[in-house]
């Protein structure tokens, strides 16, 4: 009866696991809601890298995003619309995910070392306490330079094909998003720095030198 019961039990946990595998490469595999030709179903791709290891996968071709609802720190709502003529570091996080909560020091720093007119870090917690939950947290942290972004429902992450956190997006000018990476960074490490300044720079010198300029 012992050996029948034990039998069974690991029966269930196979199936379980298949289950799980099965699970995981759906959503692995699958695009994004919305998105058309994402990374994983086959879009091309080259690994923009650091010296020091660090990498964006790149899309060659950039991609429109859907549209993003969401709330500032004031509760207001808006899209991405409103960072349009920018280049966009979208980091998708939440106060109850252990790595993300330790690299928005780093995040914030970035603000403060890369923010302007041609560059902005976008923090859009998912966090399901809405808005309370991530201004405690910023005064937690005392971070500084970093605008409150909240998108309670959780719908921005299924949008953009996020399976897990923290993801980051880099986005062109125009939203359109041209790499991610999957998982923390010191965002303000020399090495970081040294891939989004291949974006932005470039993109930057490209608006200064275009019509009209002298």
């Amino acid at each position: 009866m012992r050996l029948t019961t034990a039998i069974i039990g690991i029966a269930a946990l196979g199936a379980a696991a298949f289950i799980a595998v099965g699970i995981f490469h759906h959503y692995s595999t699958s695009a994004p809601e919305g998105i058309a030709g994402s990374p994983a179903s086959g879009a091309p791709t080259t690994a923009t890298r650091s010296e020091k290891g660090f990498s964006f996968q790149t899309l060659e071709i950039p991609r429109p995003l859907p549209e993003l609802r969401f709330v500032d720190g004031e509760g207001r709502e808006m899209t991405l619309k409103a960072f349009e003529g920018q280049t966009v570091l979208l980091n998708i996080w939440a106060t109850w995910c252990v790595p993300c909560r330790k690299e928005m020091p780093a995040l914030d720093r970035l603000q403060s070392k890369l923010g302007g007119p041609d560059f902005r870090v976008v923090a859009l917690s998912i966090d399901r306490e809405g808005l309370p939950a991530v201004t405690a947290f910023y005064q937690e942290l005392g971070l500084k330079t970093l605008g409150i972004y909240v998108d309670q429902t959780g719908k921005a992450s299924r949008q953009l094909g996020v399976v897990g956190i923290p993801t980051t997006l880099l986005l062109d000018r125009e939203g359109r998003e041209i790499g991610r990476t999957v998982g923390p960074a010191e965002w303000d490490s020399d090495a970081v720095v040294q891939v989004l300044e291949k974006h932005v720079k470039p993109e930057a010198a490209a608006r200064r030198s275009g019509p009209g300029s002298e």
